[in-house]
């Protein structure tokens, strides 16, 4: 493939998640989901099915973001991560695999197991997802790398979470590393420019969609962005907490 086409944090945004699909082109470009496809917006369910229907039908990438992790953990110690995954946006992908108010009706353990029995392989397709990829001199990854050693013996726990060391490190590793994870309103520091932040070889492509920001589609060839299609969100998650 001569291009890949790159999806930023979708986070349950099934609506725009299917209008950015509108522009990938699957006979030229190699689809990569950056992670985050669950939590906190209202259709985790149905962005989860699709990214497995890309993966099987177009050989997409899907990359695990923190957010398949803190639902994998969860999974494996409901009453440890319950609290936690709750704040963080789990409730909503909970009620969309089961029903509205599941969270109150049952213990974690309950929701685990019913989670399991009905959605087994799906569970077990979110555990083989991938914590980078590579592409001509681009490197794919939810969240960023450890910049102080190569890269490749970053921690899991840097592939899906790593911050400030990672955007504010110098980059050696002679790739462009294209990451999500942290909001461009952050990366910028005003908390209102939802456009692709660049710096050093970096590019952050999470427009923050499911606070009121944008979903990005990006174009890359081998020698940088074709396009960038950034749809704004009209609505933005509220915990009711």
């Amino acid at each position: 493939m001569d291009q890949v086409f790159v999806i930023g944090d979708v986070h349950g945004e099934y609506t725009l998640f299917q209008e950015t699909l509108k522009k990938f082109q699957p006979d030229k470009q190699q689809l990569i989901l950056i992670g985050d496809l669950n939590d906190r917006g209202p259709k985790s369910k149905d962005c989860w099915l699709l990214g497995r229907e890309l993966v099987e039908k177009y050989q997409a990438i899907y990359l695990r973001g923190n957010h398949e992790q803190y639902f994998l953990e969860f999974m494996e110690s409901p009453e440890d991560w319950f609290p936690s995954y709750m704040y963080n946006g789990g409730k909503e992908t909970i009620e969309s695999l089961l029903h509205k108010g599941a969270t109150e009706e049952y213990s974690p353990t309950e929701i685990a197991m019913m989670i399991r029995s009905r959605y087994r392989s799906l569970v077990e397709f979110l555990a083989e997802r991938p914590f980078y990829y590579e592409w001509n001199n681009y490197l794919f990854v939810h969240a960023g790398v450890d910049l102080t050693k190569p890269w490749q013996e970053s921690s899991l726990q840097d592939f899906l979470w790593i911050r400030e060391p990672f955007h504010e490190g110098k980059n050696q590793t002679g790739k462009t590393i294209v990451f999500g994870h942290t909001i461009t309103p952050m990366l910028y520091g005003d908390m209102q420019t939802t456009a692709l932040w660049q710096s050093d070889g970096k590019i952050g492509i999470d427009g923050g969609a499911v606070f009121g920001g944008s979903l990005h589609g990006v174009v890359f060839d081998k020698n940088g962005i074709v396009k960038d299609y950034e749809l704004p969100n009209t609505t933005a998650w509220r915990p009711d907490f």
